[in-house]
């Protein structure tokens, strides 16, 4: 195997692991705030690429993605508002079947909007046949382009987690919801924003890697296990090591295609999680478990 051909697979990873760490960065988000899974977030990814592609005939892309994620954040927030808010003494299983519940609404609706078919919205630079060379690999633009979009996501996220009032006021929430509701803070409206935020980072996720991936009513379903996959990987709690754990996911998928079939690579993720579940349950970063959850 030559050096252009590993970095083939390198790329291939990480832009591979990039599309699971915008779901289980979604996961994470949601996780802090409300203490459970919220299984439709793969449906979040599937509806921003089928919404954008839908606005991008007949404007230019770039509106079509802010109001493909607009539109889904705000489907992120009704969902919490009309499910999650009223259900607060159900128990964590019961929120969790509540969301797998919704993630089968989400898409039996979009195959009413959509039907079967495939759509991919057009490449951000360049063409399907361009390609970058980097040291003999041979990269599509659009990979740059989910590299760069991941790395924005995921310093930004950071930054609005430590710096921003409204950051910290999440982090208090997931730390202890009592203690932050004695101080003023408004926990409902920040389980809100939790839901729409991760919403929407998985809508410019589907927007992003559509062009790569293509975007279908039933894609959610995996999208959904490989970001669970990763969110236990990275260790629950933790939305930046999330893409660490992605990266890592998809670089044994890109190099297990190389010694096995590739009928064989989604069975890869579900044996890392039952690994990581039965070894590790904490994930390979530690997880910072929130008291919060509990009381929710």
């Amino acid at each position: 195997m030559g050096i252009d051909q590993i970095l083939q697979y390198i790329f291939a990873g990480i832009t591979v692991g990039s599309i699971y760490a915008f779901v289980a960065i979604g996961y994470n988000i949601i996780y802090n705030a409300t203490g459970i899974i919220n299984f439709a977030q793969g449906e979040f990814v599937m509806l921003g690429g089928m919404i954008a592609y839908t606005f991008s005939g007949f404007m230019p892309l770039l509106p079509a993605i802010i109001l493909a994620v607009v539109i889904t954040s705000l489907i992120g927030g009704v969902i919490e508002a009309v499910f999650i808010r009223r259900m607060k003494k159900t128990s964590v299983l019961g929120m969790i079947v509540v969301t797998i519940g919704l993630s089968i609404i989400i898409r039996e609706s979009a195959l009413y909007i959509w039907d079967e078919q495939i759509r991919a919205l057009r490449f951000f630079t360049g063409s399907e046949i361009s390609s970058v060379n980097i040291l003999g690999a041979r990269i599509s633009p659009q990979v740059l382009w989910v590299l760069a979009i991941t790395a924005i996501i995921t310093a930004g996220l950071f930054l609005f987690l430590k710096f921003t009032l409204t950051g910290q006021a999440m982090r208090a929430c997931a730390e202890n919801s009592r203690a932050a509701k004695l101080c003023g803070i408004r926990t409902d409206k920040m389980v809100s924003l939790s839901f729409m935020v991760a919403a929407g980072i998985g809508a410019l996720g589907g927007c992003v890697v559509s062009p790569l991936t293509q975007t279908h009513y039933a894609m959610g379903s995996d999208l959904a296990i490989k970001g669970f996959t990763v969110a236990i990987l990275g260790g629950l709690g933790n939305p930046v090591s999330a893409v660490a754990a992605g990266i890592i996911l998809g670089l044994i998928e890109s190099f297990s295609i190389s010694i096995m079939p590739m009928a064989y690579k989604d069975v890869i993720s579900i044996v890392i999680l039952l690994i990581i579940l039965v070894t590790k349950p904490a994930g390979l970063f530690g997880s910072r478990q929130a008291a919060a959850l509990k009381d929710y």
